[in-house]
């Protein structure tokens, strides 16, 4: 049996018309219903990751690998997400594909197409450092930098610690990804090690061991800096997606299950805001630097 869209607290304006009888009632649909939405959704879906990428310039990305509730055939299968901001701000889904969230082969098939298909490398990738993700973009576009993400960091630092250093670790964590700028991250970075590490050696190097990935953000626009540190884009695309997904009984359909996510995301994606200062995306590209969070003038390069 098909997985079937949850359709409580939604309106036909908020959707394309393709979902439009989807959205007339609360009520469970008919098995020809379903059949005949998901196929036109697969068509769709099967357009958008054939598509010519050579005229999208992505400078930032993020990248994850959600699960769903709805079952993809194989039970440690998710959906692999690739966000994007265009160099105008613009957020953009760029692929979506079922995978192994901590299989570089999977991931390294996803960057590969889109490779094929024209994509240019992004300046900086944002993601978990537990993806499979890295190896395959240091294979795929090896010139991209990469960014870790500090919610999942943090949750990763905090699993080390017993509960009751938890809450003061969590604020001097806070301290480095929330510091004025990148040297004082690095001096907040040398304080937690040094509270930390006589006692929890482990938790202490799941920071240093990352610490030019967990800092790059800080080389970037500051009014983008919110934007990078996380892969909160994608997880709050897809706590929506969960909100509006009920599982059936039985495995959905890999292809039926990753077109009504795709249909989803693609009637929310007119929504989204463009990044904070979005002109300055496109000095990013274009190779500009910014101290400090703020753009180094040509002349104060000069002078230098």
């Amino acid at each position: 049996m098909l997985p079937l869209l949850y359709l409580h607290g939604l309106s036909t304006g908020d959707f394309v018309p393709a979902l439009e009888q989807f959205l007339g009632s609360a009520a469970g649909l008919s098995p020809a219903t379903v059949s005949r939405l998901t196929a036109q959704w697969q068509a769709d879906h099967d357009v958008f990751q054939r598509r010519d990428l050579s005229g999208c310039d992505y400078v930032y990305v993020w990248a994850d690998g959600v699960h769903l509730k709805v079952r993809l055939e194989e039970a440690k299968a998710s959906v692999l997400v690739l966000l994007g901001v265009r160099a105008d701000g613009r957020k953009e889904l760029i692929a979506l594909d079922s995978g192994y969230r901590e299989s570089g082969e999977s991931w390294a098939n996803l960057l590969r197409d889109c490779a094929r298909r024209g994509m240019r490398a992004p300046v900086l990738a944002v993601g978990d450092g537990a993806l499979g993700f890295w190896k395959a973009l240091r294979e795929v576009f090896p010139e991209t930098r990469e960014q870790r993400c500090w919610v999942h960091k943090t949750a990763n630092v905090l699993d080390a610690l017993p509960k009751s250093a938890q809450p003061a670790a969590k604020t001097a964590l806070a301290e480095i990804w929330g510091a004025e700028d990148k040297e004082h991250a690095q001096d907040a970075v040398k304080a937690f090690a040094k509270v930390y590490g006589a006692k929890f050696p482990k938790a202490v190097q799941k920071i240093t061991s990352d610490e030019p990935e967990l800092l790059a953000f800080y080389d970037y626009p500051a009014e983008h800096w919110v934007h990078l540190r996380t892969t909160n884009p994608i997880e709050s695309t897809f706590s929506t997606v969960r909100l509006r997904t009920k599982v059936t009984r039985g495995a959905g359909s890999r292809t039926a299950a990753l077109a009504m996510t795709f249909k989803l995301i693609e009637s929310a994606q007119d929504r989204w805001r463009a990044v904070n200062a979005p002109h300055l995306v496109a000095l990013v590209r274009a190779g500009a630097r910014f101290e400090r969070g703020e753009l180094v003038e040509r002349e104060q390069l000069t002078a230098a």
